[in-house]
């Protein structure tokens, strides 16, 4: 009897271990250069391919990182999920924006087209925005929230856990303007609340997520608000915690099972 138990204990082990750990650097014409990019991929397939995940981080991350603390069950869920999640190198503040004054900082285009397209000409994926998503945290909340509405053809699911939805307030500290400009005005419009347009009669499946500790709780709870109040579907949940390491990486885990339960829909 315990040498069946230690068999199916050793299998689970290898099941959790399989997913391998890739990394690419990646070319993006719109940026004329590299971008690092880590990808865990499992080990066995079974069906006509992989879900794909893009997972954005936040400020000062780094794919690296990702892997590491903010979201380390991502190796785990791999081969369980058959999903495939990709992290970009974001760099340390490109605020995942096309940028009108750096040339060589366009990541909504890098992300939304370049990369997916890398990837599903590499990687056995399911090539519909009903098995794709994207998924970030605090500054990749943002980015996924722009990024998301302007290719819902696709992505079919979109996450933001404590996104940095409205940077008005602290976006000189966190180095917005060097993607936008100076003059705060020309910011307006890529503000969430000032975007809703682009949620309306969208069919993409919303998530947002915050702490009620976190900083950003208000302008989380504001355009959960506009969305409500304009009829838009979404998920909000609010929940105990900080804008740090701990939050996130809990918040991640129940966004991902969202993610799983639309795969399978």
């Amino acid at each position: 009897m315990k040498q069946v138990l230690l068999a199916v204990f050793l299998c689970g082990v290898q099941w959790a271990q399989a997913a391998q750990v890739v990394r690419r650097d990646v070319f993006s014409p719109a940026m004329g250069r590299i971008i690092a990019t880590i990808l865990v991929v499992p080990e066995t397939k079974t069906g006509a391919g992989f879900n794909t995940v893009y997972v954005l981080h936040g400020y000062s991350g780094n794919p690296q990182r990702t892997l590491d603390q903010d979201v380390p069950a991502l190796k785990e869920r791999a081969d369980r999920e058959q999903t495939i999640f990709v992290m970009p190198d974001g760099s340390f503040s490109s605020w995942y924006i096309n940028s009108p004054v750096r040339k060589n900082s366009q990541y909504e285009t890098f992300v939304g087209v370049e990369l997916v397209k890398y990837v599903d000409t590499h990687f056995s994926t399911r090539k519909a925005a009903t098995h794709r998503g994207l998924l970030g945290w605090s500054m990749g909340g943002y980015g996924t929230m722009l990024i998301g509405t302007q290719h819902p053809e696709t992505f079919g699911i979109l996450g933001s856990v404590c996104g940095a939805l409205d940077f008005r307030t602290f976006g000189k500290d966190y180095q917005v303007n060097d993607m936008l400009g100076e003059d705060t005005l020309t910011w307006r419009p890529y503000v969430m609340v000032n975007r809703i347009a682009w949620f309306e009669n969208n069919p993409q499946k919303l998530i947002l997520d915050c702490g009620t500790e976190d900083p950003f709780i208000g302008m989380n709870r504001a355009f959960h608000q506009l969305l409500t109040s304009r009829g838009i579907p979404h998920e909000y949940i609010e929940r105990q915690g900080k804008h740090d390491t701990a939050y996130w990486a809990a918040a991640m885990e129940v966004q991902l099972d969202y993610f799983k339960h639309f795969f399978e829909q």
